[in-house]
């Protein structure tokens, strides 16, 4: 049995089984998992290798990079300065940020920025990695840049371009990067590990990523004709260096390593957050009701922010999604689905999701990136935590 630390409240036993099957299975390297029931702590479960590069364990403060997962915690600090009335979602952006009216974008609203609808998924010219993390670089090619579809007529993913939009806006606003506001009014009130822009006295905290390894072998010889169309399309857009799909991951180049002590304690809001489990669980927890005394949105603030609004096919990905604002939703395929849930998952399986209706707040991170094959680990984690809810239900 693969040594585990940490502890769950009574019943949710089952949990810590799952989590020593992930480990003992070879699906993880080192990994932690949070729960929360109604803003109580009912899991907090950590173990495995956080380094295999010099055999460092994961302990219970081990910090990991969660990638897109950040995107749900960038979209928090965006609703909590409309909910103060500092921030109007449906206002256009340049009214906050008027360099970016540029190039036929003086109408778009704050609120495509955080549904995807922008258009600005891609820049002309890539960044390199410095210019990235010296956000002006960024932030200056994105006011400048053409929509790549008309803005409100399309949704399609921002998957790196996103955080540097609404980071700017939440800068404009407050006066304060993103990563700052965070810190100040989020996370230092809730006690969370929890950062975008690692602090360096932590960065010894963070566990070393192991990034998937692609079997080039087996994906040239797919035959993109012998596809179902729904896959054939999907593969033909990651495998067209021209189109929006690979060009929206390439806008740095060549690509950002997150294991860079320098990228860690940079500011990119769509993929640098870092954080134990157990904060990305308290975080959501805070999102749905009061922890310690402590509650980020008020439930009309929360209720608006996860509504539905956009869904279908998305133009980058070319797979269907549901968006809220700024928060991810499950499709009814998803193994975390449920009507009322929201959250964000990350590249290579991290996790963080919230459900209003049952109470539950979930956080999961690891440092083992799986891309490309079936990934079970937090399934197999939520199937056991649902299976001890369903039991304390009867």
């Amino acid at each position: 049995m693969p040594e585990i630390g940490g502890n769950t409240a009574p019943g949710f036993e089952g949990v810590r089984e799952a989590f020593a099957a992930n480990l003992a299975g070879g699906q993880e390297v080192g990994a932690a998992v949070g729960v929360y029931l109604h803003g109580r702590k009912v899991v907090d479960l950590w173990g495995g290798i956080a380094d295999p590069e010099t055999g460092r364990r994961w302990e219970h403060d081990t910090l990991q990079v969660v990638y897109s997962t950040t995107k749900g915690v960038t979209a928090a600090c965006a609703h909590l300065l409309a909910q103060r009335g500092e921030l109007d979602l449906d206002a256009p952006v340049a009214d906050y940020w008027p360099e970016f009216a540029a190039n036929g974008k003086d109408r778009i609203p704050v609120r495509w920025l955080l549904t995807h609808q922008a258009g600005l998924p891609v820049i002309d010219h890539p960044v390199t990695p410095a210019e990235a993390i010296a956000w002006a670089p960024m932030v200056t090619a994105l006011a400048a840049q053409r929509p790549s579809w008309e803005p409100g007529t399309e949704h399609g993913y921002h998957g790196l371009t996103y955080g540097w939009l609404v980071g700017e806006v939440v800068r404009r606003v407050s006066g304060r990067s993103l990563g700052t506001f965070l810190t100040e009014e989020i996370a230092a009130p809730l006690g969370l590990d929890l950062w975008i822009g690692l602090p360096e006295a932590e960065r010894h905290r963070v566990s070393r990523i192991i990034a998937a390894v692609p079997d080039v072998e087996a994906l040239a010889g797919i035959d993109l004709d012998a596809l179902p169309g729904p896959a054939r399309e999907v593969m033909a857009a990651y495998a067209d260096p021209t189109s929006l799909t690979v060009r929206s991951m390439t806008v740095v180049t060549p690509p950002l390593d997150h294991n860079d002590p320098d990228e860690q304690s940079a500011e990119m809001p769509s993929t640098n957050g870092i954080c134990t489990a157990r904060a990305l669980a308290r975080f959501y927890a805070a999102l749905i009701g009061e922890v310690d005394g402590h509650r980020i949105l008020a439930p009309d603030t929360l209720a608006a922010a996860t509504a539905e609004q956009v869904g279908g096919i998305d133009r980058i990905l070319r797979v269907p999604v549901r968006i809220g604002t700024g928060f991810g939703l499950p499709t009814p395929d998803a193994f975390w689905y449920s009507p009322t849930a929201f959250g964000f998952p990350g590249l290579g399986g991290s996790l963080g999701f919230a459900d209003p209706a049952t109470g539950l707040a979930f956080g999961y991170v690891m440092n083992h990136l799986q891309e490309g094959v079936p990934d079970h680990r937090a399934a197999n984690l939520l199937d056991a935590v649902r299976d001890a809810m369903k039991a304390q239900a009867r």
